[in-house]
């Protein structure tokens, strides 16, 4: 309930004009059955206008640090993520077991969306980042499409607030053909591949510079202090 509540009327109207969204591709997305929504990320706003653009229920996987705040507006982050069925994830973990990995495996086998951030963390400096392998680890053995999104201009539209943005465009892409992995779907190597392949993608749409490395503590530390 509050996932359509806020998407229809307590922000996404408002997300809509102050941001001036604007969406491509969005002939892309499976009207249903499952699928993963597989994001650059710039900025605070990215989850808003990626599940705007899409007419069913996206569910995404949110870093753990963001349902642990002890201030008021870290308490309130962490209800409104749980609110709308975001699901926490620890980025770095290897583990297949990871729980938000299993409530995923299962919102796919229900037939749902799930949108995941590949790199893990917000781009320090606007640049795209090696990918974390999470994507391929749930796409490959369970063969679902996986849609690479692009995000244009949500790094500027954050820096100019309070003022409108010039707008933020959403890219949605066709499916990543990840066939040739299908019978690899245990093996770390296969995720590596495939991952990179779906970055590839995704600098595609967005024209963003790739680094192949992940950002540093310093860099994301830099970031989060600027």
């Amino acid at each position: 309930m509050w996932y359509w509540f806020f998407k229809f009327i307590g922000l996404g109207p408002a997300a809509w004009f102050w941001l001036r969204l604007r969406w491509s591709g969005r002939e892309h997305l499976p009207r249903s059955g499952p699928v993963i929504l597989a994001a650059n990320h710039v900025s605070f706003l990215d989850p808003i206008g990626v599940s705007m653009g899409v007419p069913r229920k996206v569910v995404y996987v949110a870093k753990t640090k963001y349902y642990s705040g002890r201030s008021l507006g870290g308490r309130f982050l962490a209800w409104f993520l749980r609110a709308i069925g975001q699901l926490p994830i620890d980025p770095e973990s290897a583990s297949t077991a990871n729980p938000a990995i299993e409530t995923a495996r299962r919102l796919l086998t229900d037939g749902g969306v799930v949108a995941i951030f590949p790199e893990g963390t917000r781009s320090p400096d606007g640049r795209l980042y090696r990918g974390r392998t999470g994507v391929a680890r749930l796409a490959l053995p369970s063969r679902v499409p996986v849609i690479p999104v692009g995000i244009v201009g949500s790094r500027e539209a954050l820096q100019a607030l309070p003022r409108r943005s010039r707008g933020i465009r959403i890219i949605y892409g066709a499916p990543v053909d990840l066939s040739p992995w299908y019978d690899r779907a245990d093996d770390p190597d296969a995720w590596r591949e495939a991952t990179d392949l779906l970055l590839a993608r995704i600098a595609a749409l967005t024209g963003q510079e790739y680094v192949d490395r992940y950002p540093t503590a310093d860099e994301i530390g830099k970031r989060d202090s600027a």
